[in-house]
């Protein structure tokens, strides 16, 4: 398994660039994660208190959520993504089911 991770600002064209990897590749060989499906759950904040948070600071990322995320696909088991809504600024309590691939890639600003 190969997992590439595409970091930078917005706008600076990382979704080009995972666009144009994807199109390189079978479509069943290769699963995107998004890091902002991993910012921290924040459902103990109020929304006035969660639009104040800085999205784009290291702490508003669980690394640890996205790192065993990332340890269970490599050992072939699938994980349930979690769904961030920008709206709401939290996480949805959905999910998405993601199974194991030949080719991961990890896309956010950090």
């Amino acid at each position: 398994m190969l997992i590439i991770g595409i970091a930078g600002g917005t706008g600076c064209g990382k979704t080009t660039v995972v666009n144009t990897i994807l199109k390189e590749l079978p479509q069943d060989e290769v699963v995107v994660i998004s890091q902002d499906s991993y910012y921290k759950d924040t459902t103990h904040l109020s929304y006035e208190e969660r639009v104040k948070i800085n999205f784009d600071h290291p702490r508003s990322i669980d690394f640890d959520l996205l790192v065993n995320h990332l340890n269970e696909l490599r050992k072939g088991n699938t994980i349930q993504q979690p769904v961030y809504s920008f709206v709401q600024h939290n996480r949805t309590g959905d999910s998405v089911l993601t199974k194991p691939r030949k080719v991961i890639i990890v896309e956010g600003i950090l």
